[in-house]
């Protein structure tokens, strides 16, 4: 007889919920933002000014997250579950001071792009071709586009393994076009304040792994003593697994879409010229640090409860190889239950529903500005038809490494390996043009924030050194 705790999820209710996503975003959106307007009215009408007051701050907290937050998102999707989940697995609760060690890191270097944005009206490829060599640009740029492609394959068909721990009868050829279309549909044809909205929203998502971590009922005194303790052994496996937790929270897809956000957000506002753009007030500076900084927390929390869950749950039972996010889900289901389980199935759908588009976007982002084509999810098709031929064009190959035989672990490795050429070469320009005053006038970087972007462009580049040196 089948075990109930070992069976996939088959239930009717569940399938006709999955039925229409793009309904099933928007309906999500308008009752969480209903919700919001509702609770704040009740709040009102029972007269306590300090609920009052703390829901208005709340409120505004939430309406100065944008892309900061997005962008840490997407940083979480379903390749990187994969990683976090195989260094708790493999090694425990001795990688988890990486989440607090990469947190400041990645913050830092992403708060330099959106300054770079904001400052100069431009994203960051655009920005790069006017200080430095053309040829590097178009190096990078058909790199980023490579690593992106070969990312956004192994994330389809992640979330189509994810979808099947829902439902086992699902196609899995179907589920990958099918999020192929959604994907591709939401960003051509979604009006950009509602699409920015939509993945605003997606962020949440990620909320489903504290949650399963938290349902696992884990030794957190131990889990905590190892959070502030480093724990390195410096063999070869576990410093593989630190190079490539840095690759996976320092991305150079990151850098291009964080850019780029800023300056949609700035056109979204009526500032559609570059001169209109240029320049940040005081107020812009700080919005924008508390949302790229709230962005990046999000991002390292879930790392570690992913981290911990697996450490707790599956490295002490003796399963220390994990290579799939939909695995992760799978293996923890014995100790942790259905809950845990689905949580983790609904977080590999959502996060990759998120991390595609931007993978795709950055890509479209970064060789647009490098050619000087028209760019921006702002535009409309008819407007901009170079730059949604490359988000398609990045769909279409991320779709065919699905249907090729090539084997998801590889196409990651690819991706690694394209990301630790790009990743140095870009943060490279980013401490420089942020460091210029020139350039940044009185927004270039201070001194400290300068030391560290070094710091973190040296680390990069000796973690993608390994990563490559890894492959042979």
């Amino acid at each position: 007889m089948p075990n109930k705790d070992t069976e996939p999820i088959n239930n009717p209710e569940i399938t006709k919920r999955f039925s229409n996503p793009t309904a099933n975003l928007q309906a999500g959106a308008e009752f969480v933002t209903k919700t919001i307007v509702t609770t704040s009215q009740v709040v009102k009408d029972f007269g306590n000014e300090d609920v009052m007051v703390s829901v208005k701050r709340a409120g505004d907290y939430w309406q100065t997250l944008g892309p900061g937050l997005t962008t840490g998102a997407s940083d979480d999707d379903p390749s990187g579950i994969a990683t976090y989940s195989q260094a708790g697995a493999q090694f425990g609760f001795s990688l988890l001071w990486m989440a607090a060690f990469t947190f400041p890191l990645m913050s830092v270097v992403q708060e330099m792009c959106a300054r770079i944005g904001l400052v100069t009206g431009r994203g960051l490829a655009g920005t790069m071709r006017l200080h430095f060599s053309r040829k590097m640009l178009y190096t990078v740029s058909l790199l980023l586009f490579a690593a992106n492609a070969f990312n956004i394959g192994a994330d389809l068909g992640a979330m189509a393994k994810g979808a099947q721990l829902l439902n086992a009868n699902w196609n899995f050829s179907l589920l990958v076009i099918g999020f192929s279309a959604l994907s591709l549909a939401l960003q051509v044809f979604t009006p950009y304040e509602r699409y920015a909205k939509y993945l605003k929203w997606l962020a949440m998502v990620l909320l489903a792994y504290v949650a399963s971590a938290i349902l696992a009922h884990l030794n957190w005194p131990d889990i905590m003593r190892h959070a502030v303790i480093p724990h390195v052994s410096f063999d070869k496996e576990q410093l593989l697994l630190i190079c490539a937790i840095l690759g996976t929270t320092i991305s150079p897809y990151l850098f291009f879409w964080q850019t780029s956000q800023e300056v949609e957000t700035e056109i979204s506002k009526g500032k559609s010229s570059i001169v209109s753009r240029q320049g940040a007030s005081k107020e812009d500076i700080h919005n924008m640090r508390v949302d790229v900084w709230s962005g990046m927390f999000l991002s390292n929390v879930v790392m570690f409860f992913i981290i911990a869950a697996c450490g707790a749950l599956l490295f002490s039972n003796g399963i220390t190889n994990i290579t799939s996010a939909a695995q992760a889900a799978e293996a923890l289901r014995p100790f942790a239950g259905n809950a845990t389980y689905f949580l983790f199935a609904i977080g590999i759908i959502g996060t990759g529903m998120l991390a595609i588009p931007v993978l795709a976007g950055s890509s479209s982002y970064a060789i647009a500005e490098s050619f000087r084509w028209k760019a921006g999810l702002s535009r409309k098709l008819r407007q901009a038809r170079a730059f949604y031929a490359t988000i398609f064009l990045s769909m279409l190959v991320g779709l065919a490494i699905n249907f090729i035989g090539l084997d998801p672990i590889k196409a990651l490795i690819y991706s690694a390996v394209f990301n630790g050429i790009v990743a140095p070469l870009v943060l490279l320009p980013i401490v420089l043009i942020s460091s210029n005053r020139k350039i940044m006038g009185e927004w270039t970087n201070r001194k400290p924030i300068t030391v560290l972007g070094w710091s973190v462009t040296i680390l990069m580049a000796v973690a993608g050194a390994a990563a490559i040196f890894s492959m042979f």
